[in-house]
């Protein structure tokens, strides 16, 4: 058998074990404190007007909400950044979120302009007039009308406005 000595029952070294558990105890109820659950209290975009389709955002358009509902599913737009720039593509109503799939890239080319197609093939380069047959953003893969031959050719939309045809 074996008992515990008066010396060691009253030595300081427990007590770094008290300073642990304390600290803790500080930590725990500074994180569950009510003022930093209000902190990380998430937020919604909403519109303040009835946004009609095709009109681009902007921060006059909408304003930040604390979401109050728990339930609420994610795939709505939290920040003015996640906006800015963007078209509706249905019709937003005021006090309600925006959801991310109701939002699109502004159309770099549109259906029917005139735009110009480049084909890049090694030190070989061939632009022509096009039209595309359709609207489109940024990167997106698209087909396009050569005007002159009226061959139609696939290729990627470019910041400039203009599209790289893609080889078959």
């Amino acid at each position: 058998m074996f008992r515990r000595s008066a010396a060691r029952t009253a030595s300081p070294v427990h007590s770094p074990f008290r300073v642990r558990i304390v600290a803790f105890v500080v930590v725990a109820a500074a994180f569950l404190s009510p003022a930093a659950v209000l902190a990380e209290r998430p937020t919604a975009v909403i519109p303040k007007q009835t946004i009609y389709p095709g009109e681009t955002l902007d921060e006059s358009l909408v304003e930040v909400v604390d979401v109050t509902n728990p339930n609420l599913m994610d795939g709505y737009v939290q920040s003015i950044e996640e906006i800015e720039g963007k078209v509706t593509k249905r019709t937003l109503l005021p006090g309600r979120v925006i959801l991310a799939s109701a939002l699109r890239e502004q159309y770099a080319v549109e259906r029917g302009s005139t735009v110009r197609l480049i084909f890049n093939n090694g030190a070989l380069t061939i632009t022509a007039a096009g039209s595309p047959l359709q609207d489109a953003a940024v990167g997106d893969l698209i087909r396009a009308r050569n005007v002159d031959t009226g061959v139609i050719v696939s290729g990627t939309v470019m910041a400039d406005g203009t599209i790289h045809v893609v080889a078959k």
